[in-house]
Formats: structure tokens, C-alpha cells, sequence
């Protein structure tokens, strides 16, 4: 029976994402000094959901390994595709042709353009792509073309890799458009203002008095983002060398940039990032505080002015410079990091920060400058993206002829900027809250 690895994978996030709140309620509850009763039969049952939900998170992983490991042989030792000649067959193995061309895998693929570019070998399944304009491919051939376009299975998978699920890029707000921008209807009211949708007290016998939603028109603007990288022969004939050296690091070098772009982007070309964005708020260092210190009272201050929404999902961003302020922090006798010794595949690697869980990445400033540690609902993040993994990627050996190497590009759309055009008024207080709260620096 063929199995859909596929859904293995989409079996094992559903079940991680699932084991990962039910981890954060169970550490919650681990937190607490006092239980009541009802609560400690909510840790018991906790305790054994987590522990179920790891034993199928590991069974799922063991049976995505084995698929994994059958299709790398397959790729290595299985039975080669006839190139040109009139006299041999080509091999389709695939179930869906349409998506991969027939090719078993990118290195086949990229195999078969060099054959043809260097060689003129005509591969029956690449010029079926080539003149299968009717059925969505394209293509630029000849000594000035730039390339085969790959097929859609290959441009996919580099999709899914750039926009996984448990990556900071995942937890975004999507909002997928056809075209080069997108209009977003921006809605900054909340149930507390005076403006947008309301709800009131009626009397008997007295006329309701109608609202409408308050919606602010916003232009996403999309911006190119691209990855070049050369193939050597030797790599294109090793498939594993392939995938890892052409797809993972180019999906790596693509997804590091594109967040870097929501973190830090200044709006022009590249998306707004919420650092630079009016609708962060900054959360002032304490009196006298010692330079490149974090103190318990700026951290309290920050979750403070978090807006807490509805399907909000807040964590903590931090550069691994904080680990020793972070992980000496206390409330009363209880400490304010708490690492996650045996982490359930999924959750969050740096642990639980007051309560939420925290991602140590390179994104973050060094430790004494803002933005070594943020307080951010990426949720309240408009992340513009073309519709349907929407990606050219293209080989091409044209360029580098004489140096034999093959050129691969990789060409995306993206565009972004915080949902929120300012810092919202609480229901009650003076405080401004935002769904990225930052501390100041401490220099």
C-alpha cells in the first residue's frame, strides 16, 4: 500500500501543535505552588495526554523516517531513466505527472536539463514540459533563455520548507493574492472603543441604534525575493547532496531573509518590519538599571502592554545573548525561564518565559540593545504571499557553460507590515498596548 508522506507529515504537526498546548497547560499547572483538587485531576489528565501525544509524535516520526529512507534509495539505487534516443522508453514515476513531469526527483530533473543543454539529448519527458504550455508550464530556452521552469511538485516542496509550520515565518498571518500586492480591510477597533462594531443595553420598547465595522483600506505592496546558487556535476549527480546543498539551504537562506525582512524590513523593497513599525510599543529601562541587564520588573513591564486578542498566539524573541539575565530571573521563588528538559517533538526549543513560549533565534539584537528580547503576537502580522505556494524556480546551465555548472534561481513574492497602524487605548489605564512589545536599550 503506498503511503502518502504528505500526510504523515501533516499527521505529525497537527499532533506537535496539539501536544504543544496541552504541554503550556501542563506547565502552567507545574508552576503553581497551591492545586486544587480539580486542578490536580487536570494535571493527572494532562501529564497522560502529553505522554500519548509524544508516543504518536514518535511513531509518526519512525514511519516518516522509513518513507523518507525508501525514497532516498530509491533515488540512489533504483533503475536509471532512459535519456534520447528513439530506441529506449522513458520511465513516468510518479502517480501525478502533471505535477513533477515525471521525474522521480529534483536531481533527475536537473540531470536531464544539463543532458540537454550540453549535449542536445532530448528527454521525451523534458520537452513534454517545454511544449506544455497548455497545461501551466513555461519556459526560456536557447543560448540567451533563462531556463526550464521546474515542474510544480519540486517548486512546492522548496514552499514548504520556506513557510513550515513550526517556523517563526508560520506563525504569521497569511493573506495570499494572485497579483504583485493585495488589499487588506485593516480593522483596529476593539470591543472596548468607541468606533466599529458596538453592542448595548436595551430597554424595552426602545430603538436599537445600528454600527458598522470601522475598516481601514491597506495596499500590500509584494517585493522579490530570490536565491542564485550553483551546482557543480558532481553534485547533481548525488541526489542526497542535492536536496541538501540546492533545496534545504536554499529554502533556509530564503526563509532567514524573509523573516528577517518582518522583523527588521524598512518598507522599501522588502517588508515592513514590526521593529521599525509605529505599532510597536517600547518599554522604557528601569532607574539606575546596569547596562546590558535584563531585570524582572522590564520583562513584567513588557507583558504588561501586550494586546491580548482572541486567537492570539504570543511568545518571546530573544537573542541567546539573554540566556544568562533570562535564566536567572525570579517571581518570588519561582523562576521566570523554565526550560523544557525533554521537550515534546514541537514544542518550543527555549523553553517557557512567563508563561509563554520563547524562541532564541539570530534575528534578535545582542543582549543591552532593543530587540535583544520582543514580546510579539506574530498573529498581528500581515504576511503577503502569492496564492498556492506561488514560486519560480528555474535551472538553467547557459551561464556557466565553460565552468560546467548548472544555475538554479529561485524567485518568490513577498510583502508584510503589522495589521496595527499605532499602539491601541486599553479599555482601562493610559497604557498603551500592541501586539510587539519591546524593551529599550540598556546601554
Amino acid at each position: 500500500m503506498k503511503v502518502d508522506i504528505k500526510k504523515l507529515r501533516q499527521a505529525r504537526a497537527d499532533k506537535a501543535k496539539e501536544g504543544k498546548t496541552a504541554l503550556e497547560q501542563l506547565n502552567a499547572l507545574l508552576g503553581k505552588e497551591t492545586l486544587t483538587d480539580a486542578e490536580s485531576t487536570q494535571l493527572e489528565q494532562l501529564e497522560a495526554k502529553v505522554d500519548g501525544l509524544e508516543k504518536e509524535v514518535a511513531e509518526l516520526d519512525k514511519q516518516i523516517k522509513a518513507e523518507e529512507t525508501k525514497t532516498r534509495r530509491i533515488a540512489l539505487f533504483g533503475a536509471s531513466t532512459a535519456l534520447g534516443g528513439p530506441a529506449l522508453a522513458t520511465v513516468v514515476n510518479d502517480l501525478n505527472p502533471e505535477r513533477t513531469g515525471g521525474f522521480r526527483n529534483l536531481q533527475e530533473f536537473a540531470v536531464s536539463v544539463r543532458n540537454f543543454t550540453t549535449a542536445g539529448i532530448a528527454d521525451p519527458r523534458l520537452s513534454a514540459i517545454m511544449s506544455a504550455a497548455a497545461t501551466g508550464y513555461q519556459q526560456n530556452q536557447g543560448s540567451s533563455g533563462e531556463g526550464i521552469l521546474v515542474p510544480a511538485e519540486y517548486r512546492e516542496q522548496i514552499w514548504s520548507l520556506v513557510f513550515a509550520e513550526n517556523d517563526l515565518l508560520g506563525f504569521c498571518n497569511p493573506e495570499p493574492t494572485q497579483g504583485n500586492s493585495i488589499g487588506i480591510a485593516k480593522d483596529e477597533t476593539t470591543p472596548w472603543g468607541a468606533a466599529g462594531v458596538q453592542s448595548a443595553w436595551r430597554s424595552e420598547g426602545t430603538q436599537m441604534i445600528a454600527s458598522k465595522a470601522a475598516l481601514t483600506p491597506t495596499l500590500l505592496q509584494l517585493h522579490e525575493l530570490y536565491a542564485f546558487v550553483l551546482a557543480t556535476n558532481e553534485v547533481l549527480n548525488d541526489a542526497p547532496r542535492l536536496q541538501n546543498r540546492i533545496t534545504v539551504q536554499a529554502a533556509r537562506s530564503i526563509r532567514w531573509k524573509a523573516f528577517e525582512g518582518v522583523v527588521w524590513g524598512d518598507g522599501n523593497g522588502k517588508p515592513l518590519g514590526f521593529m521599525n513599525s509605529p505599532a510597536l510599543v517600547t518599554v522604557a529601562k528601569e532607574n539606575a538599571q546596569a547596562a546590558n541587564s535584563i531585570v524582572v520588573a522590564n520583562v513584567l513591564n513588557m507583558y504588561a502592554r501586550l494586546l491580548d486578542m482572541p486567537g492570539g498566539n504570543p511568545m518571546w524573541l530573544a537573542n541567546r545573548d539573554t540566556l544568562p539575565q533570562l535564566g536567572g530571573l525570579t517571581i518570588g521563588n519561582n523562576a521566570a525561564w523554565l526550560p523544557i528538559n525533554q521537550p515534546l517533538a514541537g514544542s518550543p526549543k527555549g523553553g517557557m518565559f512567563l508563561g509563554e513560549a520563547l524562541q532564541f533565534n539570530e534575528h534578535m539584537q545582542t543582549l543591552g540593545t532593543a530587540g535583544d528580547i520582543v514580546l510579539a503576537d506574530l498573529s498581528g502580522y500581515a504576511l503577503a504571499t502569492q496564492a498556492g505556494g506561488g514560486i519560480d524556480f528555474a535551472a538553467s546551465i547557459h551561464l556557466f557553460f565553460d565552468q560546467n555548472l548548472t544555475a538554479f534561481r529561485w524567485v518568490f513574492r513577498v510583502g508584510g507590515q503589522p495589521y496595527l497602524s499605532k499602539p491601541v487605548q486599553p479599555a482601562k489605564g493610559n497604557n498603551t498596548k500592541s501586539h510587539f512589545v519591546a524593551l529599550a536599550t540598556r546601554g
